[in-house]
């Protein structure tokens, strides 16, 4: 829920900054800098909160915790490469094939009610999933816009070539 929050007061905040400070307003780039902000606090997580983001793993995968770390570092160069033009389409394919992979420790850490911020077995339980499997989809497709989508139509709204 927090990203989530992050995501959408850091886009706000960007897209009517632009307007403000009298500047041309452009929805990919208010959109990809809140993507950015919303992936280096999920980055940061991954430190603040190990042992709980570690109890999410499936028991069989070993070295749970260089997982978690490299899965906050990946994130970081997401943030990164999604708000370079240069690597953007890339880093994007990356970020979206990253979001569908991480789904299933989400499902897990819901199925055993995990409160991975206490790293405990107190969370929301399987209804939590009512949220975030949409929410999953939601990240996706925002990824997808505004690293593909917005920035190719003109500002009459036609596809540009």
């Amino acid at each position: 829920m927090k990203p989530l929050l992050i995501l959408l007061v850091v886009f706000t905040v960007v897209f009517y900054g632009m307007k403000i400070a009298a500047l041309k307003t452009n929805i990919a780039f208010a959109a990809r800098i809140a993507m950015s902000v919303m992936l280096l606090f999920t980055a940061w997580a991954h430190v603040a909160f190990l042992k709980g983001m570690m109890l999410m793993l499936p028991e069989w995968i070993p070295f749970k915790r260089e997982w978690i770390l490299f899965t906050g570092v990946l994130e970081i160069l997401f943030a990164i490469g999604i708000s370079f033009s240069i690597s953007r389409r890339l880093t994007a394919w990356a970020l979206i094939v990253f979001l569908i992979l991480v789904l299933p420790a989400n499902i897990k850490a819901a199925m055993i009610s995990l409160d991975f911020q206490r790293a405990s077995y107190s969370g929301w339980g399987l209804c939590y999933l009512w949220f975030r499997i949409p929410l999953q989809f939601f990240y996706i497709a925002w990824v997808y816009l505004c690293c593909f989508q917005i920035d190719s139509f003109d500002k009459k709204g036609y596809p540009s070539k």
